[in-house]
């Protein structure tokens, strides 16, 4: 289940997780073992964005679960738990987002493209660009899915606000048409991620949108895992370690096979905890709370 959460976090949520076993001290209760994603927020404070419990036997002793085995006894359930919660909404906001608002990654937005019509002319406007937006929207509704691309229609609004109305929303592509647009057939797009404009052919546009969809979804992952890879760590030491967490500096992967006790001491002393037992390669260091070798890395962070 750990890998499904991986998939959808990084494929559909560009999220980018580092997933693993979470230490004893920040087990599930009544958990053998307890698997994480952690993925690392704009202010550089990790988010558990989901877990799986293996529970062994502990739950279903407590409430009598049993099952028939193949030799027809019964035998007490060996479970599972899992489940992500609401808590992924907040990690696309405060991965993402921006001081003006949203910015949906693309698979996940509800409204993937949304065509502005612009016209100070009233029956220029309503006559000739909204039906020709009406149907670059209808030719690119098949491509994305009808309900994945909006006409706005906020007349009463001026175009700086509509702009703006669906800037913080995160749209992650708007299509700007105009008179002078129209005459020289393309339409304005302009990428919420990166502000950045282009004119492209209306006839081009059901080409051409779903690759700028595919690359700000790709952009978007790559630059969240730029963020974290520029704040995370090493530390070698008890005080290197301290510094780094005074500084509050993100992701500090350490060698730590202490005890629970060590955990608490440590989340007490610097506000950090361990979030994720990290793949080893092999290497030894000395432990920053025991001081005894250990092959066991563990990023340890400061946490929502």
């Amino acid at each position: 289940m750990l890998e499904v959460y991986r998939t959808v976090m990084t494929d559909e949520l560009a999220l980018p997780v580092i997933a693993g076993e979470k230490t004893k001290g920040e087990r599930f209760p009544g958990a053998v073992d307890t698997y994480t994603c952690e993925t690392m927020m704009s202010d550089r404070k990790a988010l558990q964005a989901g877990t799986s419990h293996f529970l062994g036997q502990n739950f279903a002793k407590a409430f009598d679960i049993k099952f028939q085995n193949k030799d027809g006894d019964l035998e007490y359930a060996w479970t599972t738990s899992w489940g992500v919660s609401t808590r992924l909404i907040g990690a696309i906001i405060m991965t993402h987002s921006d001081d003006d608002g949203l910015v949906l990654p693309p698979r996940v937005a509800p409204v993937q493209d949304e065509a502005v019509v612009i016209g100070a002319d009233e029956d220029e406007l309503q006559n000739r660009i909204l039906p020709r937006a009406e149907e670059a929207a209808a030719q690119l509704g098949g491509v994305l899915g009808r309900q994945r691309v909006s006409v706005d229609r906020q007349f009463h609004l001026r175009p700086a606000d509509r702009f703006f109305f669906h800037l913080q929303r995160g749209v992650p592509l708007r299509v700007e048409l105009g008179a002078k647009d129209l005459e020289r057939e393309s339409a304005r797009v302009v990428r919420r991620d990166t502000g950045e404009r282009m004119d492209i052919p209306l006839d081009r546009l059901a080409e051409k949108i779903p690759e700028l969809l595919g690359q700000i979804q790709s952009d978007l992952l790559n630059k969240a895992r730029a963020f974290r890879e520029s704040n995370t760590y090493k530390a070698s030491s008890w005080e290197e370690f301290r510094r780094m967490q005074a500084e509050s500096l993100g992701f500090v992967e350490v060698y730590f096979d202490g005890s629970v006790e060590d955990e608490k001491r440590i989340k007490e002393e610097t506000g950090a905890s361990p979030r994720c037992v990290v793949a080893g390669d092999g290497s030894t260091g000395a432990c920053i709370a025991t001081g005894k070798q250990t092959e066991r890395k563990v990023i340890f962070a400061k946490a929502y």
